[in-house]
């Protein structure tokens, strides 16, 4: 068999990843449906000689911020051959950074290394009680209000069909590579490009989990923001806290007195680093999202036809926003309407109280 329709398995080494593995196995009883999340997650790519693909730092939402990304790695490898004197290295990145800024290019080799945008699928897991929440093993270490300081737990995550897995994660990905993922009345568009990517991508790697929040709406549980997600249950945790103190009061003009509920809600989320939450006849719940990549006889799948892609490049969009006359220049001042300046008085107090929050933590730590 290929290396990309081969799941190899084996015991996975120390008590944590053996109980990471029991953990995934006992998700498959207690929350045994599948479901796609909608918005998959894009990323850039370089392969290996040694074999896998190596992932960039962070996803994006769409294919050409993920494009822009690697226009922005290109642009750093031409300053570091700049700086290391080699003038046809700096001229060969650039070239390929300029192209990136016009171009809608999903792949490409300069000087004899491949890159490719990559696609990542999501799902969550749903049982009787409602989505996944985090397991026990999935590392969450962050301090509260200090989630967004933790690295990424894709930075130079190998995709590699051939690194061997526990049988639970093996068992998973079996699961998902045969799940086509669309959702009832999708697009016909949608559909062909989804059962298209079984057949070619018929093999899969699965990606660290990622976090975030669901709410109960008229009796089903709905992703808040089905695009973003988060490295780890406080990261997830912390976006919930700072929608109820910020987001919400500015979104939904609340009074006065709701606004100090959802600011108490918010308090006792941090304070019990909980994974569930209720306020105002509102339900929330932490939710495990797991990402698959597909793999084809050619390497990782990358963006569909069908997928969401807002923005042409960025060259391209400039020029766009010049002919319409929405172009303002770097220098040119720029106004906040009233509604911008009511939302950013929220942050500045979000930001304020955060601060104060890491100054008494500090102050409780033993010298």
């Amino acid at each position: 068999m290929p290396a990309y329709l081969t799941f190899r398995i084996a015991p996975q080494e120390g008590p944590i990843a053996a109980f990471a593995d029991q953990e995934a196995w006992q998700a498959r009883e207690h929350y045994p449906d599948l479901l796609g999340v909608g918005m998959p997650e894009f990323f850039y790519a370089t392969e290996r000689d040694t074999g896998g693909w190596e992932l960039c730092e962070y996803g994006a939402a769409e294919p050409q911020p993920a494009r822009d990304s690697l226009g922005s790695h290109f642009r750093r490898r031409a300053k570091e051959a700049e700086d290391a004197g080699d003038a046809q290295a700096a001229r060969t990145w650039m070239a390929a950074a300029l192209r990136m800024d016009h171009e809608v290019i999903d792949e490409l080799r300069v000087r004899g290394e491949r890159f490719r945008i990559v696609r990542a699928s999501k799902f969550i897991r749903m049982g009787r009680s409602g989505p996944e929440p985090p397991r026990p093993s999935d590392p969450d270490p962050a301090e509260v209000g200090e989630a967004y300081r933790m690295p990424s737990r894709t930075k130079g995550f190998i995709v590699d069909p051939y690194i061997s897995a526990g049988m639970s994660e093996s068992l998973l990905k079996l699961d998902l590579v045969q799940f086509v993922g669309v959702a009832p009345g999708a697009p016909p568009e949608v559909c062909e490009d989804a059962v298209r990517a079984v057949e070619n991508y018929p093999g899969g790697v699965l990606l660290p989990a990622v976090f975030m929040v669901s709410e109960r709406v008229d009796g089903r549980w709905k992703a808040q923001t089905p695009a973003a997600s988060d490295s780890t249950p406080q990261q997830a945790r912390d976006g919930l806290a700072a929608w109820l103190r910020v987001m919400a009061p500015f979104r939904f003009k609340l009074s006065d007195e709701k606004r100090a509920a959802y600011a108490r809600a918010a308090d006792v989320l941090d304070a019990k680093r909980s994974n569930t939450l209720c306020v105002d006849g509102r339900r929330f719940r932490i939710t495990r999202v797991e990402r698959l990549i597909r793999i084809g006889p050619d390497g990782p799948e990358g963006p569909r036809p069908s997928d969401f892609d807002s923005q042409p490049p960025v060259e391209v969009h400039a020029q766009q926003l010049k002919e319409k006359g929405l172009w303002k220049d770097e220098n040119e001042p720029l106004e906040l309407s009233e509604e911008a300046l009511e939302l950013k008085a929220l942050w500045d107090q979000e930001e304020a109280r955060r601060a104060a929050a890491k100054e008494r933590r500090e102050k409780k730590k033993p010298r």
